[in-house]
């Protein structure tokens, strides 16, 4: 076994529910055979940061560092990585492992992150017992096969929100089959929503940009969408009922209205959730049983769904919107998310 070089990783730690996150040290688990450690240079702030920090979701195990839309270095690595050399250039999102067997049904299907042995990047064990922590710090330690190697033409700034905002909506997309002249919406117009835009737009899909923001329909259309509409114009909305093939919900508002979502959808319609709310959403089931509407979810991607993302977002130049802060800015970035007060994803520098 290899030795990581960094013997203690300094990171931004929430200490409790409350209080503004502060520097932290603590000692990573041993450096295994199939491990990378990364030098993080960049890591976006994601909505699902505020939950685990606010114990939104339900207890967070504190002293808490998240964040999982990393990009950095590869500067150790286990006597078995063949994928990845010292000094790539990777991404890691929100799966730090999986046990990858072949008779674990999701790691089998390609479901690693539903795998029931999994870590994530905040808020979860390995196997042996070990914390896993996340990428508001100065270096991460991986299983390689969630390490991955960037496109030689993809800005590594950008490509951090690719990691789970990119990730999360573009999964369902190809899992789900959506294609091209298919009637996409996407609700929400914020860190997934404006990526939701330019992936449908890349398949060849009439998008529809749906949000209670007038001063974001510029923006909307110049990212791919063909129509936008304020949901709080009944007028408008009611134009679009019935008509709808796929709708992606990527906000968590309490506002929600999901009855009203289900009635823009047509005949075997799919409402997509990829923001996760903290409360119980409620919705008519008539709506669905007499649309035949199927209502489902999108948790991120696995091993060759990231893989996908990328090669997809390279080849179509699909783009975030980014405003970078230094890491030591992390509590100002975070107030921000909390305040809605982003276009569209803060991404911290090392």
């Amino acid at each position: 076994m290899v030795e990581g070089k960094i013997a203690s990783i300094e990171g931004w730690a929430a200490m409790d529910n409350k209080s503004p996150l502060k520097l932290w040290s603590y000692s990573p688990r041993p450096l295994g055979p199939s491990d990378v450690e990364v030098k993080i240079h960049f890591c976006g702030i994601c909505g699902s940061d505020i939950h685990a920090i606010d114990s939104g979701w339900g207890a967070s195990i504190y002293p808490l560092v998240t964040g999982h839309e990393i990009v950095g270095k590869v500067i150790t690595k286990g006597e078995n990585v063949s994928n990845l050399d010292i000094g790539d250039l990777v991404g890691v999102g929100g799966h730090l492992y999986a046990c990858h067997q072949n008779d674990c049904k999701p790691c089998s299907r390609g479901l690693d992150p539903h795998c029931p042995k999994s870590a994530f990047a905040y808020n979860s064990k390995y196997e042996d017992g070990s914390l896993s922590y996340g990428g508001f710090a100065e270096a991460i330690r991986v299983d390689s096969r969630h390490a991955f190697r960037l496109p030689e033409n993809m800005d590594p700034e950008l490509a951090a929100p690719l990691m789970c905002a990119g990730l999360t909506v573009f999964t369902p997309m190809v899992r789900k089959g959506v294609k091209k002249g298919n009637r996409v919406g996407v609700v929400g117009i914020g860190g997934l929503g404006h990526l939701a835009i330019q992936f449908a737009n890349a398949l060849g899909c009439e998008v529809i940009a749906l949000s209670t923001s007038d001063n974001k329909e510029e923006e909307c259309l110049k990212l791919g969408a063909s129509q936008f509409i304020n949901i709080k114009n009944q007028e408008e909305v009611a134009k679009i009922n019935k008509s709808l093939d796929y709708l992606f919900i990527t906000t968590n508002s309490k506002s929600n209205n999901y009855t009203q979502m289900a009635q823009w959808m047509t005949y075997e319609g799919t409402m997509c959730l990829l923001a996760l709310p903290e409360n119980n959403i409620e919705i008519n089931p008539g709506v669905l049983v007499f649309g035949s509407i199927y209502l489902g979810g999108s948790l991120i991607g696995g091993i060759e769904d990231v893989k996908k993302t990328l090669e997809f977002a390279a080849k179509h130049n699909i783009r975030p919107m980014i405003e970078k802060m230094p890491m030591k800015n992390i509590n100002e970035g975070i107030q921000r998310v909390r305040d809605g007060n982003v276009r569209y994803r803060i991404v911290l520098e090392n």
